[in-house]
């Protein structure tokens, strides 16, 4: 593997934070790009999509290794660019990304290697009058996917032909030229997300988690890219976790075999649990965000050894071992988020003071003029506690909440606080 332990991180979020203080702490030396006003060792001067200045820097620092953050880099090939050199990647292929960059594709993968999902039909944008008739047929009950990357937005779920109908109008807006989208069934039952790290050989998974993506309360308002996290999932228990194994997981490894794709790095399934059972909505190629910014504080094993034993094909061999107790993490957001503008770099203040069960993870942050950490964007902070349950967790975020301040700062207040589900023996048989 790796002579040094010196690597370079790519992506500017809370995600990357949380991910470049663990590696830290497992021995490493982190060089995020670009990073952010919260993240030490940053360069915000390096594009994480120019991979020739990406190279550029890991030679100035002898870094080996190359850990991914966001989806883009992955979907635009930068393992594939370094394939060959004594600089290794942790994350999949251009073509295995394909799993998180088209939903069209991965939906395919699915229904080739037998991995529980929903039904969905895939449609074209100058076909979209097609796909209102067959929303009409589903009495509206759908769910329409933009096909190609779109940071956590371009999926709308719609619960009649009249909301369906918007979803279409908004996609024609908002994405301009041809694309493809998927309609699917609307399915109901509580959502959970489940990462692990895959060599190829084995999918190892860490502990549960549960986002939380709407922007209001109750689940209510426009999705964002998540308001918060916690984990681990109560109701997620052995049995849960080995149908999820039969139904999804095992069949996913499967297929990556089969087909032969290069993926050694994070792989995110996100599953609705029906009344029918488990159902796989969607993948992702990465850590989710902001699930990293609890998995990772809940990590206990070593998150560098095991990047270096999925590299080098002996996962197996590697436990993952989590800290006990339970993890919350809340996002403060800008007001106006997620609309595409709204105001930004109010002065934050109340950091210095954190418990040490509390971490503040800095998603969109800088440093104005006068050395001033200011909002930089949407979602600004995740702040994440530790508790010896899910109730002493809550508590402790929320007390962090009320210490942390900028102007007209947002955040939900009900945060793993969700009714426990009454799950059926079909979502566990």
């Amino acid at each position: 593997m790796t002579d040094s332990k010196t690597l370079l991180l790519l992506g500017s979020g809370a995600r990357e934070h949380a991910l470049a203080e663990k590696l830290t702490r497992d021995g490493a030396t982190v060089h995020v790009l670009p990073g952010n006003a919260g993240i030490p060792n940053s360069h915000p001067e390096v594009n994480p999509l120019d991979f020739e200045a990406v190279k550029a820097l890991a030679q100035a620092h002898d870094a080996k290794l190359i850990v991914v953050g966001p989806e883009a880099p992955l979907a635009a090939g930068i393992t594939d660019f370094f394939a060959g050199s004594d600089i290794q990647v942790f994350g999949p292929t251009r073509s295995a990304a394909r799993l998180e960059s088209s939903k069209v594709w991965s939906k395919e993968f699915m229904r080739r290697h037998g991995v529980a999902t929903a039904q969905a039909w895939p449609f074209r944008s100058d076909n979209i009058a097609a796909a209102r008739v067959k929303a009409a047929e589903l009495g509206g009950h759908v769910v329409v996917k933009y096909d190609g990357l779109a940071a956590g937005k371009g999926v709308y779920v719609c619960s009649s032909p009249e909301e369906a109908d918007a979803a279409f109008d908004d996609l024609q807006t908002s994405y301009s030229g041809w694309f493809s989208f998927l309609l699917e069934e609307k399915l109901t039952g509580p959502e959970i997300s489940i990462i692990g790290l895959t060599d190829g050989h084995v999918i190892s998974l860490l502990a549960t988690s549960q986002d939380h993506k709407q922007l209001l309360a109750g689940d209510y308002g426009p999705n964002t890219g998540g308001m918060g996290a916690y984990c681990p999932v109560p109701f997620a228990d052995d049995n849960v976790l080995a149908t999820l194994r039969r139904d999804i997981v095992d069949p996913t490894l499967r297929g990556l075999q089969i087909e032969q794709f290069e993926f050694r790095g994070f792989l995110y399934f996100g599953i609705m649990l029906t009344p029918t059972g488990p159902k796989l909505l969607e993948y992702n190629v990465r850590l989710g965000d902001p699930e990293a910014e609890v998995l990772l504080p809940a990590l206990e094993s070593s998150l560098l050894d095991l990047i270096e034993a999925t590299l080098n094909g002996t996962l197996s061999r590697q436990g993952v071992v989590q800290r006990p107790g339970a993890f919350v993490g809340v996002v403060l957001a800008s007001s106006g988020y997620p609309a595409p503008k709204f105001p930004t770099g109010f002065p934050i203040a109340g950091l210095d003071n954190l418990p040490n069960d509390v971490r503040a993870y800095h998603g969109a942050t800088r440093r104005d003029d006068a050395g001033q950490l200011v909002t930089n964007g949407g979602r600004v902070l995740v702040l994440t506690a530790h508790g010896h349950d899910l109730e002493s967790a809550i508590a402790r975020a929320y007390e962090a909440c009320a210490q942390v301040t900028f102007q007209d700062a947002y955040f939900r207040t009900d945060i793993a606080q969700r009714p426990a589900p009454v799950l059926t023996a079909s979502v566990v048989n």
